[in-house]
């Protein structure tokens, strides 16, 4: 029943061939028996995944299921699930327990979706490894010394793994996609404003987002049907149409103009997977689309453009963790002073204080010009010359990464390395665009993941495109040796 994707198992439970609960004490199983070397969980929801999963048959039996019902999945541990601990991958969130659920967490749950747990991730979602978490590093399936990516690392492991059939994630420069491709599924981030914020607990305002991992396109779409929804306790949130994402997945994509940017072909990216990327632009060819090169010129200012706003939006955002309201707090504090200092110093780990650090050194009233108002100039840069590509272009093409997985440890010392993980990535979470990673190769046998950016609230071009080369290769059903 792993093996399965999200669609064939709706369809499987609609028949009758498995209950929920059977299906659910399968992925548990599994997670028992398999996510001791991965460690893709921080929390395991055992009894109320089987709790759920019995009132899931109960509907189901009475004519009153969605194609959701009944229905395994598991959410990233940044999303607020009322009763169980929500983490967000920090010791200084480990007591936490949220009195409410997340408008991401509701959604699912009014369609009848089956919680497993949740997942393990980047401290506060600051990280491309997963090795940041105050839970322990995910390891990559595809490789015992390999990362995962982050920092949506535990989910994507996890759907790779066929621990679970998919998971919520997040996005703010790339940690729905770059993970993805690391691990070989597929994943997607919506435009920003397309998914509720609300009970997501924030890293850089301007730049999160929710969005799915799954197997397949289908699932995605399937999982940005439930996602996607007008909140008005979220403030950045659109209040658009929710179209059926499914529905045009299989439209012919004949005469579709796709944009192939020349600085995403730079050295920097690995020669191998460059062969793979453009080997996967050709399958695309053959399916009627015209492949046309394009120049997003601000491209390489993406990264330092990014690594000032994010930092100095984090630095606000983690100012209410000072462990008098919520969240860790020291012992036996001697004064105030004492208080705020110990116990965030005990509660953060060293990625989340460097980006505090820097964030709150740009926002100081004598850098404030020099760094982040230049920051967010450049960001306009970035967002004029995609409106400028779209003015030829559907959608845009080219690599998730610059390399496939690569090993723990191997980055961490020089953190700007990390930071170039996400050459390709970040520019589209500061143009506020949707992108989508999908399997595109093979390298050394480590999946390769190819891109595609899409116009604002075009993710059922994207996810058209993804079903409709995901139709005529089979590199998102290559599973980890021993995972299957």
């Amino acid at each position: 029943m792993h093996n399965k994707t999200v669609a064939e198992l709706s369809k499987g439970l609609a028949a009758g061939e498995y209950s929920s609960v059977e299906l659910t004490q399968h992925f548990l199983t599994r997670i028992a028996e398999q996510d001791t070397t991965i460690n893709s969980f921080i929390t395991v929801c055992e009894n109320e995944a089987l709790s759920e999963a019995k009132a899931a048959d109960e509907k189901i039996s009475a004519g009153d299921a969605t194609p959701w019902t009944g229905i395994p999945f598991a959410h990233k541990d940044i999303f607020c699930t009322q009763g169980v601990k929500t983490s967000c991958g920090s010791k200084m969130l480990d007591n936490f327990i949220p009195p409410y659920d997340a408008t991401v967490t509701s959604n699912f749950k009014q369609q009848g979706a089956v919680c497993l747990g949740k997942t393990n991730m980047d401290e506060f979602a600051m990280g491309s490894s997963n090795e940041s978490s105050y839970y322990g590093k995910v390891t990559n399936p595809w490789g015992e010394n390999l990362v995962p990516g982050g920092s949506s690392g535990g989910s994507a492991a996890a759907v790779a793994a066929r621990l679970t059939p998919a998971a919520t994630a997040t996005d703010t420069g790339g940690s729905i996609r770059q993970p993805s491709a690391l691990c070989g599924v597929t994943g997607l981030k919506p435009t920003y404003g397309r998914v509720s914020r609300y009970g997501m607990i924030a890293f850089a305002s301007s730049l999160d987002q929710g969005g799915p991992i799954a197997r397949t396109a289908e699932d995605a779409a399937m999982m940005l049907n439930v996602m996607a929804s007008y909140d008005k306790r979220d403030s950045t949130c659109i209040e658009r149409e929710v179209p059926d994402y499914t529905s045009t997945l299989n439209n012919s994509i004949e005469g579709m103009n796709i944009g192939l940017p020349k600085e995403f072909f730079s050295d920097k990216l690995d020669a191998k997977m460059q062969q793979q990327v453009q080997n996967a632009v050709k399958e695309i060819e053959k399916l009627g689309a015209n492949i046309k090169e394009i120049s997003l010129p601000h491209t390489e200012l993406s990264v330092p453009a990014y690594y000032i706003i994010a930092p100095a939006e984090c630095s606000a955002n983690l100012s209410r963790f000072d462990g008098v309201r919520y969240g860790h707090r020291c012992d036996n504090p001697k004064d105030l002073e004492d208080l705020y200092m110990r116990s965030r110093t005990e509660g953060f780990g060293d990625e989340v204080k460097r980006r505090i650090l820097v964030g709150a050194y740009a926002l100081s009233a004598g850098f404030y010009d020099a760094y982040y108002r230049k920051a967010q100039q450049v960001r306009r840069l970035i967002k004029n010359d995609f409106t400028s590509a779209f003015k030829d272009v559907d959608l845009i093409i080219g690599p998730t990464t610059p390399s496939p997985a690569f090993g723990f440890n191997s980055k961490g010392a020089d953190p700007t390395a990390m930071y170039l993980e996400d050459i390709f990535t970040i520019s589209t979470n500061l143009a506020g665009l949707p992108g989508m990673s999908i399997p595109g190769g093979m390298v050394n046998g480590l999946p390769v993941g190819l891109q595609l950016i899409g116009n604002y609230f075009d993710e059922s071009r994207l996810l058209n495109v993804s079903h409709q080369f995901q139709k005529v290769t089979d590199w998102h059903n290559k599973t980890p040796t021993n995972c299957r």
